[in-house]
């Protein structure tokens, strides 16, 4: 890792690297860089960057995953206290929004442990939180892990979201290894939303999968993460799909809740408690 900013062109197979603007901490970009193995560009405006798809850009706004060139799309962030999340927190439909009614919270007054074994950039497990579950969020690829830590950080510093993300526990690494160790019961509701391959090149993808695909491509071995999560629930393992994607190999799932664009497939092990 040099340590003064390089803008030189790295191997072809690697497409990632880390810049800041002036009013982030370069010392914290550069550990960041350090930490993942990328390389550290220092100060440069995401549009101006050559030779890199992307970039993991710190600013005063926290840390973004950012496409790189001219009209590239906007930056992508773990986002709990302002837009889209700010919103939902404040005027979201509660127990009757579709993730909670598929994880039961309609059905118990119980408050469940919920272990988000592919937590991406955190939204759902943000929701359930906010409704009074104890989450548990892995996130085994490291860029989108710092993302979500990052956002989780700046959550936890605004005094409406405080106490939501101190019931949310961020880990690294594989929950298939933590439910393996972990044994039967050891999560009231275990939450998968794996990435899915995606074959229809004429849709249009949101921008955080157009993204996400580049950073950690397709869970392959989503089906063992089914089989881990079967074994590990106390309750129920609640899969997010696509509304028209095939289930996941391995059980039929005993029943779902579909929305416009996705639904949850559910996979009941005993009942909730009253």
């Amino acid at each position: 890792m040099p340590d003064s900013p390089s803008l030189v062109a790295p191997p072809l197979n690697q497409t990632l690297a880390v810049a800041h603007s002036p009013l982030a901490e370069p010392g914290e970009a550069r550990a960041l860089a350090r930490q993942l193995g990328l390389d550290w560009l220092g100060v440069v405006k995401p549009k101006q960057v050559r030779g890199y798809n992307m970039v993991l850009f710190m600013d005063d706004q926290g840390l973004a995953l950012q496409q790189t060139g001219k009209g590239a799309p906007g930056p992508v962030r773990a986002e709990f206290v302002t837009g889209k999340m700010g919103y939902r927190r404040e005027h979201g439909g509660g127990a009757g929004q579709l993730v909670a009614r598929a994880v039961g919270l309609q059905k118990t007054r119980a408050s469940l442990h919920v272990l988000d074994a592919t937590a991406g950039l955190g939204q759902d497990a943000f929701v359930l939180a906010s409704l009074g579950c104890t989450v548990t969020l892995f996130e085994r690829n490291p860029v989108i892990h710092a993302l979500l830590a990052d956002g989780l950080y700046r959550a936890a510093l605004n005094p409406d979201c405080a106490p939501i993300v101190a019931r949310m526990a961020l880990n690294p690494g594989s929950s298939i290894d933590w439910m393996a160790s972990a044994g039967a019961g050891a999560a009231d509701v275990v939450y998968l939303d794996p990435m899915f391959p995606h074959r229809d090149k004429s849709a249009l993808v949101k921008k955080e999968m157009q993204l996400f695909r580049q950073v950690v491509g397709d869970d392959d071995d989503a089906s063992r993460l089914l089989g881990a999560g079967l074994a590990c629930a106390r309750y129920r393992v609640v899969v997010k799909r696509p509304r028209k994607a095939p289930t996941l190999e391995g059980p039929e799932p005993a029943t779902r809740v579909e929305g416009k664009s996705s639904r949850y497939d559910i996979y009941p092990l005993q009942a909730l408690p009253a």
